[in-house]
């Protein structure tokens, strides 16, 4: 039976246990937002908040929201390793975001990775989509769908390509900067294997 990526599956996900728990952020948010001036931040699906962490740190306002009470209680608790006006910057929001934006939107950087939307990805995308300010940037990391053989039900349905995400942003609206897949080295179980990343990034038109 396919699984329901709804906040019992995220609860149970993180509640006693260390997936996810880890202290670096998404290589592809470091690439994209390194260069980029600190302004307002919205952390979509933020997890145990490896990356909010980042952002606050280089000086990013964050509100990083996420639907599992569990993933932000861990993130809560090691955002106490940052300089206290870097923790300060952050804003720990429980939230379904398919349903809403904490704050109404306005954000400079809107970032998402990896995330399972109930009630699929592109009204998910397009929430997301609307929550940058004018000038800011949204950035998409995805499960490219040269990583969905082997899978099935819901799991080859978390599949996304860039190309799929673009085309759904107004090109009057949108300058895409990068959409790409792109393939990363990754540990498991001690062995080497490849991932495939559908890396967007726009910027919202002034």
């Amino acid at each position: 039976m396919a699984e329901t990526f709804d906040r019992e599956y995220w609860e149970d996900r993180y509640r006693g246990h260390d997936h996810g728990k880890g202290g670096h952020p998404n290589p592809r948010l470091v690439a994209e937002v390194a260069d980029l001036t600190p302004g307002t931040a919205l952390d979509a699906g933020a997890g145990t908040g490896a990356d909010a962490r980042w952002l606050a740190a280089r000086g990013w306002t964050v509100t990083a929201v996420d639907i599992s009470r569990a993933a932000l209680d861990a993130a809560r608790e090691r955002a106490g390793d940052l300089e206290p006006g870097a923790a300060e910057r952050i804003t720990w929001v429980r939230a379904d975001l398919t349903e809403e934006i904490p704050g109404g939107g306005g954000f400079d950087l809107v970032s998402s990775h990896y995330v399972h939307p109930t009630g699929g990805y592109r009204a998910f995308f397009d929430r997301l989509a609307s929550a940058v300010a004018p000038g800011g940037t949204l950035l998409i990391v995805g499960h490219d769908p040269a990583e969905a053989h082997g899978h099935a039900g819901s799991l080859s349905e978390s599949h996304v390509s860039a190309k799929e995400i673009a085309s759904g942003l107004d090109p009057g609206v949108w300058e895409v900067v990068v959409a790409e897949s792109r393939r990363r080295e990754v540990e498991r179980g001690g062995r080497r294997a490849t991932m495939h990343d559908a890396v967007l990034r726009a910027r919202r038109r002034g």
